[in-house]
């Protein structure tokens, strides 16, 4: 059956901020969501790291709406990423230059040649890694269910069976639900209607006046969300295996990627990747890989996931 579309009534910030197309989620939408992703894969030609050096400037994108990785509060940018951005200016000997996007578009950006890398908060996923590297993780990406404060119907994954839920179009949250729906369909039950949204505001604003039953989202911006309005929402069962996040480099820019990877290791040994985490995140990481994940399989082998 095909999605049905629904129009957006209302606005975020200088974006028009709209739901995608609305659908019930299944195995074969999965599979055409994974087959988008990969089309991304077109030969990436961003500049390594010693064009870099020649032009005097690197170009990176990030987005400014999903807290605390990124955001802008009172017309400024803020969050982990915007930190580490000034740490990164003071660290590279050449310029760094900036420019937000919505996140939609911001990876494709990336792999088509407008950036040299996204210093954002994107999770790592199989079909990500056909196209980009990426540097070491700097925080746990486990997926978990959101739901409001007062709904006690959801206190486990059996609870979330044919319920309404709200993701984030184009991510790894969005390709990663095969594995909340096969959770749900060993005990019976099914995935029920998933509503794509271009931003997170909207889907909690949706879950919170009930339009959604519960929205999905990786450990920290739960965390964060949860603890900044506990009245209104409350973190739910986990609905995927382990997870990471970290910076994308295109694949055909090997030496940037080592130089990222050392940048993040002056962090560790300064004190101040700990520093970030404990602001932004409430908790450092101290026990995530320390080197760039390179492939599936090796992501695969990192987080227990199967085959």
């Amino acid at each position: 059956m095909l999605p049905t579309t629904r129009n957006a009534d209302r606005t975020r910030g200088p974006i028009p901020s709209h739901c995608f197309p609305k659908a019930r989620f299944s195995k074969a939408i999965a599979a055409t969501i994974a087959g988008t992703l990969m089309s991304l894969s077109l030969p990436a030609l961003a500049a390594d790291l010693e064009e870099i050096q020649e032009r005097g400037y690197m170009e990176v994108a990030t987005e400014d709406n999903y807290a605390p990785f990124n955001f802008i509060e009172g017309g400024d940018a803020k969050g982990f990423n915007a930190d580490v951005l000034e740490e990164l200016r003071d660290y590279a000997d050449f310029e760094i230059r900036q420019e937000i996007l919505p996140w939609t578009g911001l990876l494709a950006a990336v792999s088509n040649d407008q950036y040299d890398m996204a210093l954002t908060g994107a999770s790592v996923s199989d079909e990500r890694l056909r196209v980009f590297n990426y540097t070491p993780p700097y925080a746990s990406a486990q997926h978990f269910a959101i739901k409001r404060a007062d709904d006690d119907s959801i206190s486990d994954v059996d609870d979330l069976s044919d319920k309404t839920v709200g993701v984030q179009a184009g991510s790894v949250l969005l390709s990663r639900l095969p594995e909340l729906e096969t959770m749900l369909e060993d005990d019976g039950g099914e995935l029920g209607e998933v509503v794509q949204y271009e931003s997170y505001p909207e889907a909690f604003a949706d879950l919170a006046n009930g339009r959604l039953d519960y929205v999905i989202d990786s450990a920290v911006p739960v965390n964060t969300l949860v603890a900044s309005k506990p009245d209104v929402f409350a973190k739910g069962p986990a609905v995927s295996g382990a997870g990471y996040v970290s910076w994308p480099v295109p694949k055909d820019s090997p030496e940037l990627l080592e130089y990222m990877t050392g940048f993040l290791e002056h962090l560790k040994e300064n004190g101040r990747l700990a520093e970030l985490q404990e602001k932004w995140f409430g908790e450092s990481f101290p026990n995530l890989p320390e080197k760039p994940l390179k492939s599936v399989e090796q992501f695969h082998e990192l987080a227990g996931l199967d085959d």
